[in-house]
């Protein structure tokens, strides 16, 4: 089995091009990095490391890569010959491979009829999607209507933290043992083909989307803005200490609340989920900075994003918001002078007060709620985070 994977960084190798190649994939990745392509091409393989206490080492192969710029047309060839395209390029770029992908697709439809899948494995949600709106943009009404007969875009999540690092061999794909990839199976054209190892298949992606959003990302947000107020420097140092550890539990088990009863997400497995991304926070081999975790406070401050619409939806349910609240105050304290958001937070807080900010950037009209974060903001301000935390 043939597949084409367009981007050769951390996520592309360490999880996309792994799963793939435990299933019995040869791999074609598609970049523009001709130290990468090299070194790939060099040996028809390369290394991951897995952030585990063994930094165990895996090799994948085999594996070749194309220069998406200057091999274009081995590219067009790939897309006639595989048997499944995947992405990870960034969300951004996908509009950068759209046109080569629509050329690509266009022969094969004209010359081998057969179904396949483009999955794009982007941060975000519903990449497929856009990446088959950049793909329309290049083609007739009629083309693309040629291409939708045999070919799928089906939408996925991804989930691992992915890294890298300069060896005297090459780069190496450094990742956390701890991985989840989940594809919208009721969106896929081509059924045929053995299902990708490990892969979760669902009919329904939105809950497992708005899971690692409200609870993975919020988590990893919540516990940055709650270890910067407590004068800790990483993810790491803020749960080795009992009282952060069992604070951060109790804000996951706040969310919980929503997960399960608007998600129909199993109690039970939440539990598990919540203790899985715990581990995952821990881990002594990752050094996860604060300030790089908490970056961009105003976005996560969001009225739909990770910290403010779990609060919305747990306060509406009446459940405790207690825990979830306090994160939340701490995000409004965040102080980090080469970050523009949190400079600019900041100075909208100094010009205008807590209570103004609160209902500017998170969109909440809930007087209780508002009232909630901006107590805590004070008591954080004044007395620190230990007292709350307890």
């Amino acid at each position: 089995m043939q597949a084409l994977h367009f981007g050769a960084g951390n996520i592309g190798k360490g999880l996309i091009g792994y799963l793939l190649n435990k299933t019995g994939y040869e791999i074609c990745f598609v970049d523009v990095n001709e130290g990468v392509l090299e070194s790939i091409n060099k040996t028809n393989s390369y290394s991951i490391e897995l952030l585990d206490n063994h930094h165990t080492t895996e090799t994948v192969a085999p594996v070749t890569a194309l220069n998406s710029i200057t091999e274009g047309e081995k590219v067009i060839q790939a897309i006639l010959e595989a048997d499944l395209i995947t992405t990870s390029v960034g969300i951004v770029n996908l509009s950068k491979i759209a046109k080569l992908l629509s050329e690509g697709l266009l022969k094969r439809v004209k010359e081998n009829k057969t179904n396949i899948d483009v999955i794009a494995n982007e941060n975000a949600i519903n990449a497929s999607s856009t990446l088959k709106r950049e793909i329309e943009k290049h083609v007739s009404p009629e083309e693309m209507e040629e291409i939708c007969e045999f070919v799928g875009f089906p939408n996925s999540a991804i989930d691992r933290l992915a890294l890298s690092k300069e060896t005297e061999k090459g780069e190496v794909a450094l990742v956390e043992p701890v991985y989840e990839w989940v594809i919208n199976k009721s969106e896929m054209m081509n059924l045929d083909l053995p299902l990708i190892e490990d892969v979760i298949y669902v009919d329904n992606l939105d809950p497992y989307i708005k899971r690692k959003l409200y609870m993975v990302n919020m988590g990893h947000a919540a516990t940055a803005y709650i270890g910067f107020a407590g004068g800790e420097d990483t993810i790491q140092s803020t749960l080795a200490k009992p009282e952060f550890e069992g604070f951060m539990r109790k804000v996951l088990n706040e969310v919980k609340q929503y997960v399960v009863k608007k998600l129909h997400f199993n109690s039970k497995d939440i539990d598990s989920f919540i203790e899985k991304t715990l581990k995952r926070f821990k881990n002594k081999n990752i050094s996860d900075n604060v300030l790089r975790v908490g970056r961009s406070p105003i976005r996560k401050l969001g009225y739909d994003e990770r910290l403010i619409k779990p609060l919305r939806e747990i306060f509406e349910l009446g459940t405790s918001v207690e825990c979830l609240s306090i994160a939340i105050s701490a995000a409004f304290l965040f102080h980090n002078p080469n970050d523009e958001e949190a400079v600019r937070l900041e100075k909208y807080i100094q010009e205008k007060g807590i209570e103004e900010a609160i209902s500017h950037f998170t969109g909440i009209e809930n007087q209780k709620l508002k009232d909630k974060i901006a107590k805590g903001y004070y008591k954080l301000k004044d007395k620190g985070c230990q007292e709350l935390i307890k």
